[in-house]
């Protein structure tokens, strides 16, 4: 079962995402966290609890990231604590070239 929690001060906010990153998650980003997130200038994605992620998943990250993006052209996104499974997976596609060096920590 997926869950998050959002910790937040001024202009920055960190986010904990525990459990599967895949389609089931695609909304409760969609209306829940997106709404939220888009409010702050930095955002650190922690996905220390995060097993496994499918290409929904990897969509979803992406889709996020843009939105952030959009919303505010200084914006700082870094993903951290990424699980050894979750790196390969993200490893095999490059998302760091997509995402961009900084966001991938």
């Amino acid at each position: 079962m997926f869950s998050y929690q959002i910790e937040s001060s001024d202009h920055q906010a960190s986010i904990m995402l525990y459990g599967d990153l895949d389609i089931e998650v695609s909304e409760i980003v969609e209306k829940e966290i997106k709404p939220i997130l888009t409010k702050f200038e930095r955002v650190t994605i922690h996905l220390g609890e995060v097993p496994f992620v499918d290409s929904t998943g990897i969509g979803v990250l992406i889709n996020l990231i843009d939105t952030l993006r959009k919303n505010n052209e200084h914006s700082q996104i870094t993903i951290i604590e990424v699980q050894p499974l979750v790196q390969e997976v993200f490893d095999m596609i490059q998302l760091r070239e997509i995402l961009g060096e900084e966001v991938l920590i």
